[in-house]
């Protein structure tokens, strides 16, 4: 049984500085036809930096969709012809100003593949040196440094509530830091 969607029509209802929205006309395999609402995103980054002692760095960062503050690793958008591993370099060091020749892919994945082709690549960084943060000029960030067993306990309190940085501190603890 074939499950694939073909794309009759395409049309473009956004065009804005992080995402992109159409709306496509699909046929479904029975033939019917249906219409599909579609976030396009260039994709991203998280960074789980690992320092000496332990700890994570995370950022504290006001999210207008949320209302809130939230508790995150440091994340980016992926630029234009940007590999996923300079712009985990570049992220981790703008938001953080902690720089390191020691950054490794954990992972990737959709974060709501039911509208949206957003992809984020998780990157672990070890082995980290002070620098001087940079954040974008409309980012107003906080840097914090908790242990690791802490950043779990926030996960369980509800206190880190961001999907990816939940992955990735679950996923550098379960796969990478054995």
């Amino acid at each position: 049984m074939t499950m694939e969607e073909k794309t009759m029509k395409c049309e473009r209802v956004y065009e804005g500085r992080i995402i992109n929205v159409r709306v496509d006309t699909v046929e479904l395999p029975d033939k019917k036809y249906s219409k599909r609402e579609i976030v396009e995103h260039p994709g991203a980054v998280g960074i789980v930096p690992i320092t000496s002692n332990k700890e994570i760095v995370l950022v504290k960062q006001f999210r207008k969709p949320v209302e809130g503050v939230l508790l995150e690793i440091p994340a980016g958008k992926i630029e234009s012809e940007e590999e996923p591993a300079i712009c985990a370099v570049r992220e981790l060091e703008e938001e953080t100003g902690f720089k390191t020749d020691n950054i490794q892919q954990l992972l990737k994945f959709y974060t709501t593949p039911g509208f949206s082709n957003e992809i984020i690549y998780i990157y672990i960084a070890e082995d980290l040196k002070e620098g001087t943060i940079n954040p974008d000029e409309d980012e107003n960030i906080e840097t914090i440094k908790i242990p690791i067993e802490e950043a779990l306990e926030k996960i369980k309190s509800g206190e880190i509530e961001d999907a990816k940085t939940i992955v990735g501190i679950l996923s550098y603890l379960n796969l990478y830091d054995k």
